[in-house]
């Protein structure tokens, strides 16, 4: 069986040292550089994870043709994509670290109209299940890629992890995974639980799971309402834990799971990420044709 992830793909890149010491002209620390990690971000984590066990993982994307796209394109790998071309410089971003924290993050690239190619479409059109990957850049307001996910939506499970500068979910998806933030954005409720069941309504979802970081994720699924719990873990940097779950939720829909077994299996996979580390780890002990210096 094969998972399609269809999203934007960003180029992450940690800069790593030790801070010991302030600048004399400002307040802030200095970085002396020892490492710099590069891996893809966005829909390209997501893919990632989805593959780190082995299952048969396509990403569909559009990378820019400039140096930070033909980067991009070296960190992905060994992971099959298909992408079409983007008139808009590459996003990147950049995190300056220390002793595990982040100290700042520094971003560049735009937001444009990617094109979604034939091919693309094609690797969608196959999928026995597919993430949408939404970081904001375009891609999923594409209006081709959008009919296509509207007509394969009944025989198709679609996950859905939208941003709050993309569009809104195709009507009928499987599940679609905003966080308490995003969720509360699309439907001027505070309470979650309230936000998860107007907005499964107003999408037409089969499910909605929001999620809530340390608090775990609430499932809206029919007459079901579930609150599934996050055990405790120490978090030096969350990023990519929505990643994790959101793939970890479309692996588990394509094996034939519940939504409510996929929601427990992705606040589980995410807990155990972060525990371990969370992207910066992953990079490290994954990826096996990661670029580094």
């Amino acid at each position: 069986m094969s998972l399609v992830v269809v999203g934007d793909t960003l180029l992450d890149i940690d800069l790593l040292g030790s801070a010991t010491r302030l600048c004399p002209d400002a307040p802030v620390p200095v970085l002396d550089l020892e490492n710099e990690v590069v891996r893809p971000g966005g829909a390209g984590l997501a893919a990632a994870l989805a593959a780190a066990d082995g299952l048969d993982v396509t990403l569909v994307t559009a990378i820019a043709d400039d140096a930070d796209g033909d980067r991009l394109r070296k960190v992905l790998g060994d992971l099959p994509f298909v992408a079409g071309p983007s008139w808009a410089a590459t996003p990147v971003k950049t995190r300056l670290r220390a002793a595990g924290q982040s100290l700042m993050r520094v971003d560049r690239g735009g937001r444009g109209d990617p094109v979604v190619t034939d091919e693309m479409l094609d690797a969608v059109r196959t999928a026995d299940a597919i993430l949408v990957s939404d970081y904001g850049r375009g891609l999923a307001r594409d209006e081709r890629l959008r009919a296509l996910l509207g007509r394969i939506a009944r025989r198709t499970p679609i996950v859905w992890d939208p941003h709050p500068r993309g569009p809104e979910p195709i009507l009928g998806a499987r599940m679609v995974t905003p966080n308490s933030g995003e969720a509360r954005a699309a439907s001027g409720s505070n309470d979650p639980t309230e936000a998860a069941e107007l907005l499964r309504a107003r999408w037409q979802a089969e499910a909605v799971a929001v999620t809530m970081g340390a608090r775990g994720a609430v499932l809206a699924c029919g007459r079901d309402l579930v609150t599934v719990p996050t055990p405790r873990v120490q978090v030096a940097d969350p990023c990519g834990a929505g990643d994790c779950f959101a793939a970890t939720v479309a692996v588990r829909l394509m094996s034939g799971a519940s939504s409510e077994v996929a929601v427990w299996s992705g606040v589980d996979a995410a807990s155990r990420f972060l525990a371990a580390g969370g992207a910066a780890a992953f990079d490290k002990h994954t990826l096996r044709q990661g670029e580094r210096s």
